[in-house]
């Protein structure tokens, strides 16, 4: 799902994803990654992009590798679904925020 909003004169693009879950097929996956890929393709540089959701996947507690896009906040080992996370949010020049700030240890696992 996407909403555009105009604000004092700046465009904001917010993205709501939902990724498919470990246990799904791999064509699901990748259509999925094809759709917001796409999605993504659509806003101008000038727009902002926020996207938000869960993308049922551990990008793991240490950045190796992106840093540019991970601050080493995350908790665990990572997976092909953090993986797969990591190279669209470098493609994009994006940056995960929930690795970007410390939580106390309680907070890192929400389920």
């Amino acid at each position: 799902m996407t909403i555009k909003l105009v604000v004092s004169g700046l465009t904001l693009n917010i993205i709501s994803a939902y990724a498919p879950q470990i246990g799904l097929d791999q064509e699901v996956k990748r259509r999925f990654w094809e759709d917001l890929d796409e999605m993504v393709r659509g806003i101008s540089h000038t727009e902002k992009l926020f996207i938000g959701g869960d993308f049922n996947c551990h990008i793991g507690g240490t950045p190796v590798g992106y840093d540019n896009v991970h601050d080493g906040f995350g908790f665990g080992d990572r997976n092909e679904g953090g993986t797969s996370l990591l190279d669209f949010s470098r493609a994009f020049d994006l940056v995960i925020a929930n690795s970007s700030f410390p939580k106390k240890r309680e907070h890192l696992v929400t389920f």
